[in-house]
């Protein structure tokens, strides 16, 4: 069923969005470094600071669960690595396919901007939702590693906002 899904997104291939799409993951780099970039920009205003703490904590668990440890650990193979017979827009990635790293970035990225700025999240959130259909695109990942990147960026991203909160306020407390 997987399959079925990717093969159907290749066939709305054109060249406007072939460009958009390939945008896309050059900003976002091999390794989602982007949202390096908006921690460190949101870390500098007081008001963003908290987000930006997020998004580098949950980048770095991301990193460390999904890029060096599940994606071992599962083991799966790229859709691009089972079927390569469909041409490719990049270079075939060497890792594994499950979880989407770049999809957990993205999720994580929006979830932590949502835990403190709701209308920012929501546009990012919409950024991360095109980020997930661009793996798709690309045949580099199925439906379900996006999905579980997704949910993996969401969980981490709530839990370290929830730990930085927690600080926050034991900070405030003992300020007093």
């Amino acid at each position: 069923m997987e399959f079925d899904i990717l093969y159907a997104i290749q066939t709305i291939h054109a060249s406007f969005l072939d460009n958009i799409i390939l945008t896309i993951t050059k900003v976002m780099g091999n390794y989602g470094q982007i949202w390096l970039l908006v921690s460190l920009a949101l870390f500098i205003p007081k008001k963003t600071r908290k987000a930006g703490i997020c998004i580098i904590l949950s980048y770095i668990l991301i990193f460390l669960i999904g890029q060096y440890g599940l994606k071992d650990l599962i083991a799966r193979p790229r859709p691009c690595h089972i079927d390569e017979t469909v041409p490719l827009l990049v270079k075939r990635p060497g890792s594994y396919s499950c979880p989407s790293t770049h999809s957990a970035w993205a999720f994580a990225a929006a979830t932590s901007i949502y835990c403190y700025h709701k209308h920012a999240g929501i546009v990012v959130g919409v950024i991360s939702i095109i980020i997930g259909f661009s793996r798709l695109y690309l045949f580099v990942h199925f439906p379900s590693d996006v999905l579980i990147g997704a949910v993996m960026g969401i969980v981490l991203a709530v839990i370290c906002a929830k730990g930085i909160n927690r600080l926050s306020d034991k900070m405030a407390v003992s300020k007093q």
